[in-house]
Order: structure tokens, then sequence, then C-alpha cells
């Protein structure tokens, strides 16, 4: 149950109000952005709330269960603070938001209807349409680990222990040609194997888009020149001598963890566990399945 501050409900009672919705943005990085419906900023909370009157959201409704309660606030983008370009790096994705009822002439008057995170962003133009997914949503995704082949630790993390700042798994260099929205020719990577920066992680450090990280889709080289192709475009147009740092990737494979990275002790998967062939293998006269992997000692 919502409480409200003794003033705020003498508002609501009195028949003659000022209300307005106050929406919150908490991206990963830590920025907070605030919008308003109302026709001026407000300010609470530490937090300025930009007057956004294309804003509008659907009704919001609370249900018993754990069902995972979504509503969507549909607007314009008006602000420089909210941008097509920014909304399609990324920048906003699972952002935590906040949603207020608030008496304009008086702030403090006011009471958090619903708290979330921002789901899926559809854009068109310069309009888009935002899912606010209820917290209920978080119960819903895959948590601890998975028994399954491949490891699941992200490749240097804690439970990997891969030294990513050696330069045997880490480049910089430049950009040379500019193929299309996602394929680009660098060089400072030509010393490297093909296909050893695949699954990995390009990070530009100048440019339009500095700061900003994306996977890599494949290495390869053509025409004599190295070339990285990137699973999705920038969010700015990349250009020619914007640099990058190259990270190497991993498949995920026992094999690569052992053969490239000499970090088997520290696999995080079950590359011998039984398969579906095990399962339905049948015995033969004098054998024994083993499941995929295993080994018997010489003499047995």
């Amino acid at each position: 149950m919502k409480q409200l501050s003794e003033a705020f409900t003498a508002h609501l009672q009195s028949g003659a109000t000022t209300l307005c919705w106050c929406w919150r943005l908490t991206r990963r990085d830590g920025t907070k952005l605030g919008f308003t419906d109302h026709d001026r900023d407000l300010a609470f909370d530490d937090t300025n709330f930009e007057a956004a009157s294309g804003f509008t959201a659907s009704e919001i409704r609370d249900q018993v269960g754990l069902s995972v309660d979504n509503l969507e606030v549909t607007g314009a983008l008006i602000s420089d603070r909210l941008s097509e370009i920014s909304l399609a790096a990324g920048d906003f994705d699972d952002a935590a938001v906040e949603i207020f009822r608030v008496n304009w002439h008086d702030p403090s008057q006011r009471v958090l209807m619903r708290a979330g995170s921002l789901g899926e962003v559809r854009r068109a133009g310069s309009a888009f349409s935002a899912e606010v997914r209820g917290l209920a949503h978080y119960l819903q995704q895959p948590k601890g680990r998975l028994f399954q082949y491949t490891c699941d630790a992200d490749l240097g993390d804690t439970r990997c222990d891969v030294d990513l700042s050696s330069p045997a798994y880490r480049a910089t260099g430049t950009v040379l040609a500019v193929r299309d929205t996602r394929r680009i020719a660098v060089d400072g990577l030509a010393d490297y194997e093909i296909g050893w920066f695949n699954r990995g992680i390009i990070a530009f450090t100048s440019g339009a888009n500095a700061g900003r990280s994306i996977e890599v889709k494949s290495h390869s080289a053509r025409a004599g020149m190295i070339e990285i192709e990137l699973w999705q475009p920038m969010g700015e147009p990349i250009a020619i001598g914007d640099t990058i740092t190259a990270t190497a990737g991993c498949d995920k494979r026992f094999e690569t963890c052992a053969a490239r990275f000499a970090n088997a002790v520290n696999y995080r998967g079950f590359p011998h566990m039984p398969g579906n062939d095990f399962v339905t293998a049948v015995a033969q006269p004098g054998s024994t399945p083993r499941p995929a992997g295993s080994s018997t000692a010489s003499g047995t």
C-alpha cells in the first residue's frame, strides 16, 4: 500500500488538483535523467525533471502475484539528453525507471507509483515507445550456474582470471577504411592470427564513438587488409582515423581455453558431460558405453 503524506492527501481530497507525472531514468553508469509532462521543469531528490510535453504513459495496473506488470511510455525525442543515437547505442538498456505522481505546485507532495526497468525500446523517426517492466521480471531471469558443455564465465573476469591487459590479448589500431555500417578495415592487428578477435570487444578511443564498446562478429583478412565485422552498427558513424582497442575473444570451448589461453584449470564448463548419444547408447557384448571425453587407464 502506498503511503501519502497528510498534505498530499488533503490536496487530492480538495477537488481541485495540480498533478503531473514525473519519470526518472537511472542508467547503469549512474547517470540520472528526469522528465515530466508538466509545462515547466521541476526539481526534487537532487534531480531536475525536464518539461517534455510529448511524454504519455499507458494505464498503470497493479495485480496480486508474481506476474510482471508492464506499461509503455511514448514520446518524442526532443531532449538533448535523450536522443535516438543514445537509445540505439544501448545507453539506456535496463535503466532503472521510477514513475512519480507529483503536485507540481509543491513537488514535496508526491508518491512513487511504479519502479522497474526499461525494456524494449522501439523508434520511428523522432518518436519512441519504451516498455517499462515491473521489478518482478528479474525473478524470471536465469540465476546461478548452468550444467552445460561451454564455459559460463566472461573472458577476463575474476572466475576466468585471464589477464586481458597482456599484449597477447590486447591490441590498438586505427580505422583505415569503412566498408559499411558494421565492417571496418584496421591496422595494428596484422601480427595476430586470423579469428583471434572473434567474439572479442572493440572499444573506440577517439572519434564520435569514443568511450563505446561493441562485440566483434568476425576478424578476417580481405584484399590485404585486416577487417573487423561488428555485431551491430555503432550509434555514431565510424570515420577513417578513429582509434580502437581490440580485445581477444573466446568461444567458450574447453579446447580454446586450453590452447589459446592456457587456462584449462579455470574452465567453468562441463566438457565431459554425457550427451544424448550416451543416454541412448545400447550396451554391446564385452564393452561398456562411456561418456564423451572419458578415458580408461592402460591395462583395464
